[in-house]
């Protein structure tokens, strides 16, 4: 078990299942992504950035998710009150898994 599955294996089962959800759609999305655990949570390096996802008791963070201007229209219901950076994805709904690939694709592709 690495230290993201450890990470997983914490939360409750219901959670982590939405969390392995996110992660496999991160491979899917970019096979070779860097796989860590940094700032106490799973970290992704896609291209040269890095993508974090963190879970809580009623959501899950999603960071940073900023200088995407093409798709901030479909990032404005997820974003987290008062930041620039930050999605929260509700455990009472599923996750848009269609924004997040959308998100990683140009994560990746961003020379930033």
């Amino acid at each position: 078990m690495n230290d993201v599955e450890k990470y997983i294996s914490q939360f409750n089962p219901v959670i982590q299942v939405r969390l392995t959800e996110l992660r496999q759609l991160l491979f899917e999305v970019f096979p070779d992504a860097e796989e860590s655990i940094r700032y106490k949570m799973p970290a992704y390096k896609v291209g040269k950035q890095y993508v974090y996802f963190a879970a809580y008791e009623k959501h899950i963070g999603f960071y940073p998710v900023y200088g995407l201007a093409g798709i901030e229209g479909e990032l404005n219901p997820y974003r987290a009150k008062g930041t620039k950076d930050t999605l929260h994805f509700l455990h009472s709904q599923p996750l848009p898994n269609e924004l997040i690939r959308k998100i990683i694709q140009l994560k990746a592709t961003s020379s930033e």
